[in-house]
């Protein structure tokens, strides 16, 4: 298998990488056949995985749009992936060109593709780096260099909790992080859940036996559990809900049924 050049050598090409996945849902390039080949086994049993994923990310833009309106200048993208067009800086620069982004991804492709797209950008950064030791993100020297935790800070979690263990404490390592916010921060968040697939869960299941079979398991949380990730947070209307419904540009949403599976919300701190 030829090796690209935007791909680090130190990553094995033949193991299949969750970001590469979600890039070929997506329509990118930054995949191997090892990563569609998984991505089209997990497309069997669910078919409507990259509306999901469109969705997600629809979902990001419109609250950039709403973070910026707020006044926030400065976004802590964590999980960031492999990035697309319509990414966080691309769209908060948009209203505001000062705007600081930085992107925190624990995967080595994501992290390089990110590093090449954003060089020479000097308010905006990636960091190596894992949700589950937010001690690592926090006293980065990327985080020193770009966000002033003295002033609110757009944290996004999107499509990124899902991946983590409950025996990995994700709770604690959003407290963690909440905690290190400025009075004015935001949460944005999306998880997985059973709830709005439109799906036997049994045919939900076969595509996350595919995930556990990459050793990146789906935790499929209710929504309470999704809502807990809040705790400190005062939700923003219209609260925890599915992704098209929150704040959609146009008050009639038509969109594909995969759109509306699992959940996405807007947290305050006050």
């Amino acid at each position: 298998m030829e090796r690209p050049a935007w791909a680090p050598p130190s990553i094995d090409i033949s193991v299949p990488s969750v970001s590469r996945i979600h890039d070929y849902y997506l329509g990118g390039s930054h995949n191997f056949e090892v990563d569609r080949e998984t991505a089209r086994k997990a497309l069997d049993f669910m078919p409507g995985l990259p509306k999901i994923m469109q969705a997600n990310r629809a979902f990001m833009r419109r609250a950039v749009r709403f973070a910026v309106h707020q006044g926030i200048t400065q976004f802590l993208d964590i999980g960031s992936g492999i990035p697309t067009f319509g990414n966080v800086h691309e769209v908060a620069r948009q209203a505001r060109p000062d705007a600081r982004v930085l992107y925190v991804d624990h995967d080595p492709v994501a992290v390089a593709h990110s590093r090449a797209a954003l060089e020479g950008d000097e308010l905006a950064g990636v960091l190596a780096a894992d949700l589950r030791k937010p001690h690592d993100i926090l006293s980065s020297r990327e985080a020193g260099r770009l966000l002033d935790l003295e002033q609110p800070v757009a944290l996004l979690l999107v499509a990124v909790l899902h991946f983590v263990e409950d025996g990995d404490q994700p709770y604690r390592a959003v407290a963690e992080l909440r905690d290190a916010l400025a009075p004015g921060s935001l949460l944005i968040l999306t998880h997985a859940s059973y709830e709005g697939v439109p799906l036997p869960q049994e045919r939900t299941d076969g595509a996350l036996d595919v995930y556990s079979g990459i050793r990146r398991p789906l935790v499929m949380r209710p929504r309470d559990e999704v809502a807990r990730f809040f705790d400190g947070f005062g939700m923003v209307e219209p609260g925890l809900v599915p992704m098209p419904h929150w704040r959609p540009e146009s008050p009639d949403v038509h969109e594909d049924p995969y759109a509306f599976s699992g959940f996405a919300g807007v947290g305050h701190k006050a």
